[in-house]
């Protein structure tokens, strides 16, 4: 587990954005010889691993040497993004001798979590010649909070406007500063080289284990970072497995997918097209007519993998009074009456399989029905592709806030219980 958790939190700092994350992705399979597809060129479905970058979104397939269009998909859907402020197209703002960057309210931020901390921002620039570069920034700005003295009432309920009061200081005194200019030299160009970018800020505060017993990570990006790591654990290890002793004819597939936080509705995000021409190209690749193509989505399934609610110790009243997940009892089976949730009874027999094989505990989470829940790829991808779909994932405290927080084993014992999915169990 400490040497999860350790590799874990090397993850999450290279990963400051859903671009990050997906290059790190991608460049952790190919280092363990998983081949890179260029959407471009034609389709490589031979035995083996493949991976692609779309984007922020990442997807990855493993092929056994005996697929066919008999084969099933088994598939891993999680998401790169997390919630926070998107630098504007011109960021340069400013007030009263400050300079300050222009941003957008990217997913939903719990904003006070975000005040009084070193920022740094993080994404992909592209240049006048047509690049495409990754950036990211040391901590180069704060959102500071009112002080009390100026807003006595504040410990009674801070309310923060969200175009007003959210706008981070980069410099005073010095016109003209732009956090493009710090971008730029990260990217190693010339500023005025910029023409586009998608950046995002990020907590420049790295992970760390706490607790009397170190029994849990307060780390910024948890959901959903730890689902494409625990994904990607699983993905290797199940290879692993499967190459030196098992046999099976499913196609493993990792899908972490882009935009989860602001709605999945984009070419990288879990309504769009991705996951759906990873598998038709595959499928079409191994030779499957249409006909065969929907019989291997029939025989196939979805474990999507998300963030879940711990139980709150000072807000018991906001959990149903029955369903009470805690922090360190093992991930969650998420459930909800109004499919906020993908999972139906045949996706929760699939998951018990899983986590029974893989000696793992699991809880159930469902909402007290004065407090509605959020949502996930899980309902996007079923009713995008028609597969049976379970919606899981670690139980955590401190949701969308700039540093949240979980239990070390949940975290390890997460990956345990995919790896047993993706063997077959």
């Amino acid at each position: 587990m400490d040497t999860y958790i350790a590799d874990f939190i090397d993850f999450v700092t290279a990963s400051p954005s859903s671009f990050h994350a997906a290059d790190e992705v991608q460049r952790r399979l190919i280092d363990a010889g998983f081949k890179s597809q260029n959407e471009t060129e034609d389709w490589d479905a031979s035995p083996g691993g493949h991976v692609m970058v779309r984007d922020g979104a990442v997807m990855a397939w493993w092929v056994p040497a005996d697929a066919s269009e008999d084969s099933a998909f088994r598939v891993v859907g999680s998401h790169t993004d997390s919630p926070g402020f998107k630098v504007k197209p011109d960021p340069t703002y400013g007030a009263a001798g400050f300079q300050q960057v222009g941003v957008e309210v990217y997913g939903g931020v719990l904003l006070n979590s975000w005040l009084d901390r070193e920022l740094g921002v993080a994404g992909r620039v592209m240049t006048k010649d047509g690049r495409q570069l990754l950036a990211s920034t040391g901590p180069v700005m704060r959102i500071p909070q009112l002080a009390i003295h100026m807003d006595r009432k504040a410990n009674e309920g801070l309310t923060l406007d969200r175009q007003t009061h959210t706008a981070p200081v980069i410099a005073v005194g010095l016109p003209g500063s732009s956090i493009l200019d710090a971008v730029a030299e990260d990217a190693g160009i010339a500023a005025d080289d910029i023409i586009g970018h998608d950046l995002i800020s990020f907590d420049t505060q790295v992970p760390r284990t706490f607790g009397i017993a170190d029994q849990f990570l307060a780390s910024g990006r948890l959901d959903n970072l730890a689902s494409v790591y625990a994904s990607l654990v699983a993905l290797l290890e199940a290879v692993d497995h499967l190459e030196s002793e098992g046999h099976s004819t499913d196609i493993l597939v990792l899908a972490a997918f882009d935009h989860e936080e602001v709605g999945s509705a984009t070419r990288s995000g879990a309504q769009g097209p991705i996951l759906e021409d990873v598998l038709t190209r595959t499928a079409g690749a191994l030779g499957a007519s249409a006909e065969n193509y929907a019989q291997m989505l029939a025989r196939s399934s979805v474990v999507s993998a998300d963030g879940g609610h711990s139980v709150h110790p000072n807000y018991t009243e906001k959990h149903d009074p029955v369903a009470q997940p805690v922090l360190g009892a093992g991930p969650v089976l998420k459930i909800n009456a109004n499919q906020r949730y993908a999972t139906d009874a045949v996706g929760a027999a699939l998951w018990a399989r899983a986590c029974h094989a893989a000696n793992v505990p699991t809880q159930t989470f469902v909402s007290n029905n004065r407090q509605p829940c959020g949502s996930t790829i899980g309902p996007a991808t079923s009713v995008r592709l028609g597969m049976t779909t379970v919606d899981v994932g670690i139980s955590m405290l401190s949701m969308h806030s700039a540093r949240e927080m979980a239990h070390v084993e949940d975290l390890s014992t997460f990956a345990r219980a995919l790896g047993a999915y993706y063997i077959g169990a």
